[in-house]
């Protein structure tokens, strides 16, 4: 079971916090550093500092770590036009030696395209199904050929398809609960499905529909990851527990039903109640970043015995 931190920059965080908590990832085992692809805060959040972009942040992180994959869950396409993302992605890959993934996703947040002027497309799902093709089509393209497409919501015209991931193409994940078009976008792109915030029996059906759709389309369904991204909230007593608890805003008995929360035992077993379903890779959602205690503790008493 492969545990990657999961943190939601939006919420209030700069890049130096970023940077430490990456950083800290590398240092304590953890398989990876991703973060979501968000401008406005949610909640009661004030986000301060202000957003950070995720392509410009992992660029970074990608010059200041050495072993960690690094990512997004999810990029949202209405963000970017996916000849720019294309360049963006393989250049950042290229930063980091290899070792960039790319989730993509439709996008889905309506007040932060409000906010900062992006405009916020109706069909929005149809348009992420062209821009799989396209970044996808681009990083396949031989080098010396050129590259064209012609969709309905954008056009591409002997586009050199340059630059080119370090390893040919950078892994891509596609994920959701929608139970027939995202099976089947993931089962024509993705090298991995992940389920946000999902229960084990949500899991379970839905990495089933996953499977029949690779099936279908003449793949093997062991050829894809799939994955969980579950919040996290571990304590080495009760009280620890209901202090972080307190510090995101949630009650334990919700984080306990709906995440993975509880002592490193209850965690562990949690966890592996998920990996008997099928899944083989957590994100463990960081909501409170300056806790570096908590990704300690994870490490040594959760990961170490998930060897």
């Amino acid at each position: 079971m492969d545990l990657r931190i999961f943190t939601e920059p939006q919420q209030g965080a700069s890049y130096d916090t970023l940077l430490t908590v990456a950083k800290a990832t590398e240092d304590l085992g953890f398989d990876a550093f991703f973060r979501s692809d968000h401008y406005l805060a949610m909640g009661s959040a004030d986000g301060l500092p202000g957003p950070t972009d995720a392509w410009i942040t992992l660029a970074g992180l990608a010059r200041e770590t050495s072993r960690i994959r690094l990512g997004t869950l999810m990029t949202a396409g209405t963000f970017r036009l996916p000849g720019v993302l294309a360049i963006q992605v393989a250049q950042v890959d290229q930063m980091s030696g290899g070792r960039v993934e790319l989730g993509l996703g439709a996008g889905w947040f309506e007040e932060e395209h409000r906010a900062y002027g992006i405009p916020f497309p109706k069909e929005k799902f149809a348009r992420l199904e062209e821009q799989l093709a396209i970044v996808t089509g681009l990083w396949a393209t031989e080098a010396g050929a050129t590259y064209s497409y012609d969709g309905t919501h954008y056009q591409l015209s002997d586009s050199p398809a340059l630059p080119k991931p370090v390893n040919g193409r950078v892994p891509v994940l596609i994920g959701g609960h929608g139970a027939t078009r995202t099976p089947r976008l993931a089962a024509q792109y993705a090298d991995e499905f992940n389920i946000p915030f999902a229960s084990i029996e949500d899991s379970e059906r839905q990495f089933g529909r996953v499977k029949a759709a690779a099936e279908a389309a003449g793949r093997a369904p062991g050829d894809l990851v799939y994955s969980n991204a579950l919040v996290v909230c571990v304590g080495r007593d009760d009280a620890e527990v209901a202090r972080r608890a307190a510090a995101i805003g949630r009650e334990v008995d919700e984080l306990k039903q709906n995440g993975l929360a509880g002592s490193p035992a209850e965690v562990v077993d949690k966890i592996g109640r998920y990996a008997a379903v099928g899944s083989s890779r957590i994100y463990l959602q960081v909501l409170d970043l300056h806790d570096l205690d908590h990704l300690e503790l994870v490490s040594a008493q959760v990961q170490s015995q998930l060897g």
